[in-house]
Parts: C-alpha cells; structure tokens; sequence
C-alpha cells in the first residue's frame, strides 16, 4: 500500500476517534444531554471509527467511498444544526427535538465553536481526506 493512502486512513481513523471520543465526554462527563440532532451525527461519526480501523488493518483504502458518504450525510446534519443554532430566522422555526432544544448551545468557545461546529469539522476533514484516497488510488493504479 501507497504511504500516502495509509496515512490518509490513519488521518480518517484519528479524526473520527477524537470526534467520537469528544461526544462521549460531553455526554457522559460533562452530562449534557444530546438532542436528536447529536445523535443523528453520532449515528454517522461512530462507525466511522468501525470502518477506517478495519480499512487501515487491511490497508484497504477502497473504504474511501463509504467514509464519504458518511461524511457527506453527516457532516450536512451537522452544518443544518449548526445554523439552527447560530442564525435567528432559523431558530424561531426550529423543530422541536425532544428533551433538549436543538437551538441550545452548552459550548461557545470564541463565541462560534459549539458541538456541532466541531462534528462538522470533524466530517469535513473526514470528507477531504476520503476524496483525496479516492484520487491516490486512481493515481496508483
């Protein structure tokens, strides 16, 4: 396998790690309550952990695709909550999500980095760096 293609899988692996890593210790640590729109991206971001641990093991970087999609998904969930919060117009008619409001903000750090700010993140580099695998392994062939 490519260097560059494992690294890439290392990259993927570390970034959905963190990011899976980080929501367990809002929720379970600092004991805030997801609302449904967390767990929708938490839905995507743990498997990703699952998938790309498996793709490195292998050093099968033809996970690529997969990890884009969930990506892709995730990290649009991600943005739209991230709206939900940030932009008025958007938070009068926001749907109500269960115990906890999607609008709710247990995080501001530098008054814009919130939870969903930092799925987002997450999933964007997720996302580049799968597209990039995807270019590498043309390229190898």
């Amino acid at each position: 396998m490519d260097k560059r293609l494992e690294n890439g899988l290392i990259f993927i692996f570390t970034i959905a790690l963190i990011a899976t890593l980080g929501s367990l210790y809002f929720s379970e640590v600092r004991g805030f309550t997801p609302c449904t729109f967390c767990w929708y991206q938490r839905i995507l971001m743990y498997p990703l952990v699952l998938i790309s641990a498996i793709g490195l093991f292998e050093k099968n970087a033809k996970i690529a695709l997969t990890t884009a999609v969930f990506a892709l998904v995730g990290g649009s969930i991600s943005l739209y909550h991230y709206c939900l919060q940030k932009l008025s117009f958007l938070q009068a008619n926001a749907p109500a999500c269960g115990d906890v409001p999607c609008t709710g903000q247990y995080v501001n750090y530098l008054g814009f980095i919130t939870i969903p700010f930092m799925a987002l993140v997450a999933f964007v580099l997720i996302f580049i760096t799968s597209l990039f695998l995807m270019k590498w392994q043309k390229e190898s062939k």
